[in-house]
């Protein structure tokens, strides 16, 4: 089974959150594989060059943009290369891409709805907007659009989304099966590979997980080489098999590879972040931190720990800043009371609020945490909050006491002058 579950299947599908819009998609459609110059141009008559130069100026730009973490500046740049080439599906697949990152799902939508409506056989497109479908809550029409589009075009990709999807609603039998199709479809696939090792490892059945990682990235020996050593998503999920195994070094070092072949990997920048914040190196985890939020901005988990990493190097503006933002778009992310609570506790100054204002709100958010909590501890984080609350409320008692004092202690004001 392993020996054909490797190498690259098509299109360059990425199977886990919004496609990569790292990679422009090929030409599809009839009328543009027949006019089409180059990879990035679909115009080859001399008269249009200029046009079509102009175009792939401005596709790159985005590309530029996103691989610098500026989502807004990929989207402006994207869109105006759907304009460009109304008819070429690739602007509009990674337009669809940076909006779902920039939390506008219907905007996303549209945007792959017009990458296969103009390239029918567009799978990355296809893709995209089932994955998009099964992440806001309809995962059964997710897998029926995908199903029906794989029964008119049974391409590898197709077949490996398909796969992707059957894993997500727990059904691993099937995504086996489909993961399989596509490596029937082309031996060469190795977004299945991977596709088969994540299903694995969300079944729970590790060591093949482990096996299926083994054949993409190491190989077993000179007659097997490692089929694909480079590919990124495979170090991300050995990394987070490695992280629950408690092997956290050999983890760290797995995101870091994934890091350096796909920077806008979120889940790896936010686990090596994490797990650096964790170990007390808050300056290293947040570049890391950082780039999460800035191509994953609608990720509360990512401004939660942004925020905290901002609180522990002393920059308490902007901590309150990322966990205010983090708690507007998840209010039930308890670790954000938590991490207020011990941003106004502990820091110096917090904005333009004094000592008194400061501890009353740590006092509020350990509360609100507490409450929301109830009787179930977290592991590791919020166990503490009790004592928490005791020092906040003695602080708060302190601060009276002292303002108490230096109001009883002031000189009395001098005596009005006597009336002559």
């Amino acid at each position: 089974m392993w020996a054909m579950a490797l190498g690259g299947c098509g299109g360059g599908a990425q199977m886990r959150g919004p496609l990569s819009a790292q990679q422009t998609a090929p030409l599809e459609n009839e009328e543009e594989k027949k006019d089409a110059a180059s990879p990035t141009s679909s115009f080859s008559l001399p008269q249009q060059a200029v046009k079509a130069e102009k175009r792939s100026a401005v596709y790159e730009r985005g590309e530029r943009a996103w691989k610098e973490g500026n989502l807004l500046a990929a989207k402006e740049a994207w869109l105006e290369a759907t304009k460009e080439a109304p008819q070429t599906a690739a602007p509009y697949y990674s337009l669809g891409t940076v909006l779902e990152r920039l939390g506008d799902t219907e905007g996303a939508a549209k945007a792959y709805q017009s990458a296969f409506t103009i390239a029918p056989n567009h799978a990355p497109s296809i893709g995209a907007y089932a994955l998009l479908l099964l992440r806001n809550g309809s995962p059964d029409k997710a897998d029926a659009f995908l199903t029906e589009q794989f029964e008119k075009q049974r391409s590898p990709q197709l077949a490996t989304y398909l796969a992707e999807v059957k894993s997500l609603k727990k059904d691993s039998a099937s995504a086996q099966k489909y993961a399989q199709e596509a490596l029937h479809l082309d031996p060469d696939c190795k977004e299945a590979m991977v596709i088969i090792a994540t299903d694995y490892y969300r079944a729970r059945r590790l060591d093949l997980a482990q096996y299926a990682l083994r054949a993409i990235l190491d190989g077993f020996g000179e007659g097997t080489p490692p089929r694909d050593k480079e590919n990124a998503e495979a170090y991300l999920l050995r990394g987070i098999i490695l992280k629950e195994a408690g092997y956290r070094l050999a983890a760290m070092t797995e995101f870091e590879s994934a890091l350096k072949k796909r920077p806008d990997l979120v889940e790896a920048n936010l686990y090596l972040g994490s797990m650096k914040l964790e170990a007390g190196n808050a300056r290293e985890a947040c570049p890391l931190l950082e780039a999460a939020a800035h191509y994953a901005p609608m990720n509360p988990v990512a401004r939660l720990n942004l925020g905290d990493c901002y609180r522990l190097v002393g920059n308490s503006s902007a901590a309150k800043r990322e966990l205010e933002r983090a708690l507007a778009l998840d209010s039930t992310l308890l670790g954000v009371h938590y991490n207020l609570g011990l941003l106004y506790l502990f820091s110096p100054k917090v904005e333009s609020l004094s000592p008194s204002q400061q501890v009353e709100l740590a006092i509020k958010e350990f509360e609100t945490y507490k409450s929301m909590r109830g009787t179930k501890v977290q592991r590791g984080g919020g166990d503490d909050v009790d004592e928490l609350l005791n020092r906040a409320k003695a602080k708060q008692i302190e601060i009276k006491g002292t303002s108490v004092s230096a109001t009883s202690q002031a000189p009395a004001p001098p005596a009005a002058p006597t009336p002559k």
